[in-house]
């Protein structure tokens, strides 16, 4: 009895360092990998987040023609040296919308140091006469007050109060969009080539007036715009080939619409 226990005891020590042996190649590898993921998280957080890695250095604009780009700059929520992911494109877009010119603003996140800006400026279509001089654009969208450098060589839209703009915008629109439709077909016609247009004046009873840059006045009236175009292509052309030039053009006979009445300058 006394031997048997003794060999049974000899085996115990062999089979502890074997299991040992066993849990620690099972271990020890989760455990350097784990600790190895520590550190480089640790490294990460250093050099991303805590330290210089992803810090705001670059801002590039693209898109820009009229726009400066230190103009956006002052608008900016975001400044170089702030953190890159700290930085909310969708906050930067709403900032730069806030300049006059800019029409659509988007912002991406350009690692590891810069934004990428794109720009799409407004194009002034024509000024309107809303007290001062008011710039619009091609969608009929007044964004800014004309100022010297805007460039004002554009039809003028006259007819429209500033009172009725402020307290009425939703019923005035539909004048300064009709009003840069005709400027539109105007020039797709080519009309412009011998009467370019100077000045466009809306009345919502009337209709619409055009002066040419000679002074000629075009009574256009209201409805079948296209088809007065046509005809005035017409009585244009006629005009030109007879060396006669009109005073007052009347396109707005409501009775019939078809009829064409012109005063001649001169009498």
């Amino acid at each position: 009895m006394a031997r048997g226990n003794r060999r049974r005891a000899d085996r115990i020590p062999g089979e502890r360092r074997r299991k040992l042996a066993r849990v620690l190649r099972l271990v020890l590898p989760s455990a350097l990998a784990l600790g190895a993921l520590a550190i480089a998280g640790a490294v990460a957080w250093r050099y991303a987040v805590a330290g210089d890695g992803l810090r705001l250095h670059e801002i590039h604009f693209n898109g820009l023609a009229r726009v400066r780009p230190a103009e956006l700059l002052a608008l900016l929520p975001a400044h170089r040296g702030d953190h890159l992911l700290a930085v909310d494109p969708a906050v930067v877009e709403a900032a730069l919308l806030r300049h006059p010119w800019v029409a659509t603003a988007q912002v991406s996140r350009r690692f590891p140091h810069g934004l990428e800006v794109a720009i799409a400026e407004r194009h002034a279509a024509a000024v309107a006469v809303l007290g001062d001089l008011y710039l619009v654009d091609e969608r009929g969208e007044v964004f800014k007050r004309a100022a010297p450098g805007d460039g004002l060589d554009l039809p003028v839209i006259t007819g429209i109060e500033r009172e009725a703009w402020i307290d009425r915008r939703d019923e005035i629109r539909p004048l300064l969009a009709g009003a840069l439709a005709l400027a539109g077909r105007w020039e797709a016609l080519k009309l412009s080539a011998r009467a370019p247009i100077s000045e466009i004046h809306v009345d919502r009873d009337y209709g619409t007036t055009v002066t040419t840059a000679a002074g000629t006045q075009i009574r256009l009236g209201q409805f079948d715009l296209e088809g007065k175009l046509l005809r005035l292509d017409r009585l244009l052309s006629q005009l030109e080939a007879e060396s006669r030039r009109a005073e007052v053009i009347h396109l707005d006979n409501r009775r019939h619409p078809e009829w064409v009445a012109v005063r001649f300058a001169g009498g």
